[in-house]
């Protein structure tokens, strides 16, 4: 009877050898599909990669119509590759300023020997930029004004060009980044996002009065319609804050100072304030707050003298 039930084990230990071979056979083939699956993914990687990959390689060589009329599915292909490639001159030109000024705030070009004069560094991102890259300093500092507002407008779904970015400098420099997207907002508002050009940009930015003030803090719609207002007359400009011009010149001369302290290119306006604010709502340290009250102090004091 004990034969006819027999498994063919053999030796005691043979069901434990059998095991680690079904285990190993397991392993193994787990191991495979593992790999296989990884191949896959790698593959699929790759071509994602190579498809938003730039390159001149991508643009179709220049060739004779097919026809007349409609265009081929062939051509249809062609045409949007050749809109791509447009489009992305105009991205580099933004991801061309923002190298420019990380480069820059980082003074990252400060150990790179100068190409003429190896036996000494960089010392200026305009420098490094002319020498080594062959771009003017005009055109690097314009680079690095204008590259924050085409990042912003094209986050916010914007089909930007530099002409366009670079007349909403003045209006950054002027008052922030949020007021320059205001105003490209307010003109895509009023004529459409498709017909925003740089010449109405221009006209719109001349019309904006010098005592202008906005908020810093306001969002860039809320700032549009701020600006709309102002410039049909229906929302009077807020009386401008008496800040003497020694007062600004004083501040511009500290900025440069920090600036040097930390060892970088510049320093945002709006950085500083921000960190002015920090340090004067600081609980634990009161030395900004405590000078901000002994000035409010004298300023009364010589208030009610003059009174």
């Amino acid at each position: 009877m004990s034969d006819e039930f027999d498994l063919g084990w053999g030796e005691e230990d043979e069901p434990e050898q059998t095991a680690d071979t079904l285990t190993a056979v397991d392993t193994g083939r787990s191991q495979k599909q593992q790999e296989s699956q990884a191949k896959v993914i790698a593959e699929r990687v790759a071509a994602a990669v190579e498809e938003v990959r730039p390159g001149l390689d991508k643009i179709p060589d220049p060739v004779e119509p097919a026809g007349e009329g409609a265009l081929t599915a062939e051509e249809e292909e062609r045409f949007r590759l050749c809109n791509d490639g447009i489009a992305l001159h105009d991205v580099a030109w933004f991801m061309l300023g923002k190298s420019l000024d990380t480069i820059a705030t980082g003074r990252l070009f400060r150990a790179t020997p100068h190409k003429l004069e190896p036996e000494r560094c960089y010392e200026t991102i305009e420098e490094w930029a002319e020498v080594e890259k062959g771009i003017s300093v005009s055109r690097c500092n314009q680079l690095r004004a204008a590259w924050d507002l085409g990042e912003i407008l094209m986050a916010r779904g914007y089909n930007t060009n530099p002409g366009q970015v670079r007349e909403l400098v003045p209006v950054k420099n002027a008052f922030n980044v949020n007021a320059a997207v205001a105003v490209y907002v307010l003109v895509a508002d009023t004529v459409g996002a498709e017909k925003v050009t740089a010449a109405r940009l221009r006209e719109t930015v001349k019309l904006l009065p010098g005592d202008l003030q906005l908020q810093d803090d306001d969002d860039p719609d809320v700032l549009a319609k701020t600006i709309k207002g102002v410039l049909l007359g229906e929302t009077p400009p807020p009386p401008v804050p008496a800040i003497p011009p020694a007062v600004k010149r004083a501040v511009d001369a500290r900025a440069v100072r920090l600036a040097d302290e930390l060892n970088r290119g510049r320093i945002p306006r709006a950085q500083v304030q921000l960190y002015l604010m920090q340090a004067f709502a600081d609980e634990e340290d009161s030395t900004v707050f405590n000078a901000v009250l002994e000035r409010m102090r004298q300023d009364e004091k010589k208030t009610k003298k003059r009174t």
